[in-house]
This record gives C-alpha cells, sequence and structure tokens, in this order.
C-alpha cells in the first residue's frame, strides 16, 4: 500500500496519542489546559510526526516506538505557533482555520500553553515507556530536539525572522535564517526515527539527515510561495501575510519561478540522499514530492 494511502491512518494515530498526552481540560487549572488542547488538538498538516513515521517505518522501527518521538515533535511546533502568532511576534488572528491561541483565550494564558508545551515534549520523550531506544539514545533525543528548538534552531530562526524585517536579505542569509526558523525541526524529526533505530549505519544516518535539511528548506520556499499565491480560505491563515510585515521572502528575493525551481532542486537532492535506502524509501519519497507540490 503507497504511503498516502497509510497517512490518514498515521494522522488518527498521531491524534490519539496527543489526545493522551495532552492534560484534560477538567484538571486545574482547566483555562491553561484547555488552551493547550486546543492549540495541539486543533488540525494541521501533522508534516513533523508524518517524517518520523515515514522514517522510521523504512528503517523497521515499530511504529509503537515511534509514537514518543512524534508527539514531542508536534507539541514543539504546536508550542512555536503559539508563539510565533503572538502580537509581539507575527500579530496573527487566524491559524489553522481558526482563532489563534490568544485570541480565543487570553494573552498571558497563551504564552503559558507554548511554555508548557514546550516543556512536556521533553517530557514526553523522558518518560515514554513505549520507547525501547537504549538511555544513551533516548538522551541523544533529548539533545536534538533541545538544538533544533533553542537559539541554534527554532527560536535563533525567529529571532533572524522578526530582525530581517523591513531588510534586504541575500539567498545565503534568507537560507540561513529558515535553516533554522523552519528546517530545524523539520531536520530533528528525521534524526528521531534515526536515533529511534541505534544500530543504523553512520553513513545512512548522515544520509537522513542531508534528506531532512533539504526537505525542511523545500517545505519553508513553498510555504513562501502559498503565502503570495494562496487564499485565507485555503491557507487557514492570512495569506500575504509575510508581505504585509516586510519580510524577505524566497519570492521577494528570486522571485517565483526562480522560488519554484529551487524548490524542486531540493526535492531532487533529499531524493539522492535516499539513495541508499532503495525501494523502501518511497515513504519518504512521497513525503518530499508533498512538500514541494502540495496546495496548501
Amino acid at each position: 500500500m503507497p504511503f498516502r494511502e497509510r497517512v490518514p491512518e498515521y494522522s488518527e494515530r498521531i491524534q490519539t496519542v496527543l489526545d493522551q498526552w495532552l492534560p484534560r481540560s477538567d484538571k486545574p487549572p482547566q483555562r491553561l489546559h484547555a488552551a493547550m488542547r486546543y492549540a495541539v488538538l486543533g488540525g494541521g498538516k501533522r508534516l513533523r510526526p508524518l517524517l518520523i513515521y515515514a522514517a522510521g517505518e523504512m528503517l523497521g522501527v515499530p511504529v509503537e516506538h515511534l509514537d514518543g518521538p512524534a508527539a514531542a515533535m508536534e507539541i514543539i511546533h504546536a508550542y512555536s505557533l503559539i508563539h510565533d502568532d503572538l502580537p509581539a511576534m507575527d500579530n496573527d488572528d487566524l491559524r489553522r482555520g481558526r482563532a489563534t491561541c490568544h485570541k480565543a483565550f487570553d494573552e498571558a494564558t497563551a504564552i503559558l500553553a507554548g511554555d508548557a508545551l514546550q516543556v512536556l515534549a521533553f517530557q514526553i520523550l523522558a518518560e515514554d515507556k513505549s520507547m525501547v531506544a537504549p538511555p544513551a539514545a533516548r538522551v541523544e533525543m533529548i539533545r536534538t530536539v533541545a538544538v533544533a528548538s533553542g537559539s541554534a534552531g527554532m527560536a535563533g530562526g525567529q529571532a533572524m525572522d522578526l530582525a530581517a524585517a523591513g531588510q534586504s536579505l541575500s539567498l545565503v542569509e534568507l537560507e540561513l535564517m529558515h535553516i533554522h526558523k523552519t528546517g530545524a525541526l523539520i531536520r530533528a524529526s528525521v534524526l528521531l526515527a534515526a536515533q529511534s533505530a541505534p544500530a543504523l549505519a553512520a553513513e545512512k544516518r548522515v544520509a537522513l539527515d542531508r534528506y531532512g535539511k533539504c526537505a525542511g528548506l523545500a517545505f519553508q520556499i513553498r510555504d513562501d510561495i502559498l503565502d503570495v499565491e494562496g487564499e485565507t480560505g485555503t491557507l487557514g491563515k492570512q495569506a500575504g501575510a509575510d508581505a504585509s510585515l516586510h519580510k524577505p521572502t524566497y519570492p521577494s528575493v528570486l522571485g517565483l519561478a526562480e522560488s519554484r525551481q529551487r524548490a524542486l532542486d531540493l526535492h531532487h537532492i533529499a531524493l539522492e540522499a535516499l539513495a541508499p535506502f532503495g525501494d523502501a524509501a518511497e515513504p519518504l519519497v512521497w513525503l518530499s514530492d508533498y512538500i514541494v507540490t502540495r496546495v496548501r
């Protein structure tokens, strides 16, 4: 069965796993817990969990061993979206077709929800009983997520993004920003699957890392293109937001046609990185193709 036909099954699985890990909204502090659940369970592409499940499937890792890493990465992503949407950051009102967390609740609750989600991700990696990786590998997973989330990863990329508003960036500067902001978590997702297979040869782990880096950049390019060409009702978030904030994007630096070509070039490099895995790489091949062709 092609991976695309199993995507709904994986999406349903991660939704169940997330629901089980998130604190119940009827337990105090109820408003905080409700905000956490609102932000995480309200839809989304679930790309990061899908990357973990796809890479793990390719490596022969039992799916139950991947649930913890998949939940941790999606929760880190949800926390980042809450904080990105805040008035002090991108000041967005719409996310995934619904009011952003600070609009649905309030700004203080949204900040605390993001804070609580961030540490919940590390709690999952530390506690999840279904993960059978040896202790050293589990510590390495925690380190991978910490680095990808911090100043050397997503938070650093967001700082670069805020500082770049109204500025002109070169392609090298733009890609450095997005390797951190968007690419770090996508890259880390693939690495978490590799770390769930401790016997994986070093050269194959390097190949997977290369795939994750290229897929992460391609994802951001496609996101920038959709911000220009998409519609708010289809995107589930405000179209044209980057332009309104005077942010440098791939289309503003390269133009639309060259941006599309750059995404395709990265897609082909990502596929080349999967060559050592042969036909077993079909799930990751499909996900890379999805990234560069998705309509929303």
